[in-house]
C-alpha cells in the first residue's frame, strides 16, 4: 500500500492552519501569507513554481530547502480537501474555475479532490483532478491505484489531514510551527489527544524562526 504524506503544513504556535475568511483574494484567509513565508524564498519554491530568475538555481539553501524539496520525491498521486483546490463552497454553480494555480499546475499527477459536489473529472496541463465524495479510507485507495506504486502526498488543507489523521491513515507528517498568533482560523489538532503516541517525532529548528516537526509511524 503506498504511505500518505504530509508535508509543509504550516500551523501558528496557537495551533491554526489557516486564517478566517478565506477567499478568492486571501487563499489563507486573515493570515495573508504569513503561514508560508519561510517557504516562498526556498530554492525548491522557485523551481517548483516556475518563477523567472535570472539566475540558475536561485533560491535560499538550507534547513527550509531540504524540508520543502522532499515534498515531490517519490510522489505519484494527491488528496486535497476541496477549500485547497479553490474558495467555493456548495454545488458548483460554476464548473469554469481550474484551480488556483492557473494552466500548469505543480502537481503533475492526479489529485483526489475531496468534495460534497462531485464534478466531471478535470484536465489542467499535465494535472488531473477528480472531484469525489469519499471518506478517507477510500479516497487513499482510489489515490493509491492512481499513484502508479508511488506514494501519495495528502496536500491539506488542515480538515482534510485532520480527518485523516483521526483515521490513522497518515505515515508521515510533517508539520512546520511559524511563530505567529493568528487567534482565529481552522485549528489543525482540535480532537488528536494523544497522536503523538502512534508516532516518532524529530525536531529541527531553523534560522527562518519556523521549527519543523517530523511525525513517522512506529511501525
Amino acid at each position: 500500500m503506498a504511505r500518505l504524506r504530509v508535508h509543509n503544513l504550516a500551523v501558528s504556535i496557537d495551533g491554526f492552519a489557516t486564517g478566517e475568511g478565506q477567499s478568492f483574494e486571501a487563499p489563507f484567509g486573515h493570515a495573508g501569507h504569513r503561514l508560508m513565508q519561510w517557504f516562498f524564498p526556498t530554492r525548491a519554491f522557485v523551481a517548483m513554481s516556475g518563477h523567472e530568475s535570472e539566475a540558475v538555481g536561485a533560491g535560499t539553501r538550507g534547513v527550509d530547502d531540504a524540508f520543502a524539496a522532499a515534498t515531490t520525491v517519490g510522489i505519484g498521486a494527491e488528496i486535497m480537501g476541496r477549500r485547497k483546490f479553490g474558495p467555493h463552497e456548495g454545488p458548483w454553480e460554476d464548473e469554469s474555475w481550474r484551480g488556483w494555480w492557473g494552466e500548469e499546475p505543480p502537481f503533475h499527477s492526479p489529485v483526489v479532490v475531496l468534495t460534497h459536489h462531485e464534478r466531471p473529472d478535470l484536465a489542467v496541463g499535465e494535472t488531473t483532478f477528480h472531484f469525489r465524495e469519499l471518506p478517507p479510507v477510500e479516497a487513499l485507495e482510489l489515490a493509491a491505484s492512481l499513484a502508479g506504486g508511488l506514494d501519495v502526498r495528502l496536500g491539506g488543507g488542515p480538515t482534510a489531514v485532520r480527518d485523516f489523521l483521526a483515521a490513522d491513515l497518515v505515515d508521515h507528517l510533517h508539520i512546520v510551527v511559524v511563530p505567529i498568533v493568528l487567534g482565529r482560523g481552522v485549528r489543525l489538532w482540535d480532537g488528536l489527544e494523544g497522536l503523538e503516541e502512534r508516532f516518532s517525532v524529530e525536531v529541527t529548528p531553523s534560522p527562518s524562526g519556523v521549527v519543523h516537526y517530523v511525525f513517522t509511524r512506529l511501525s
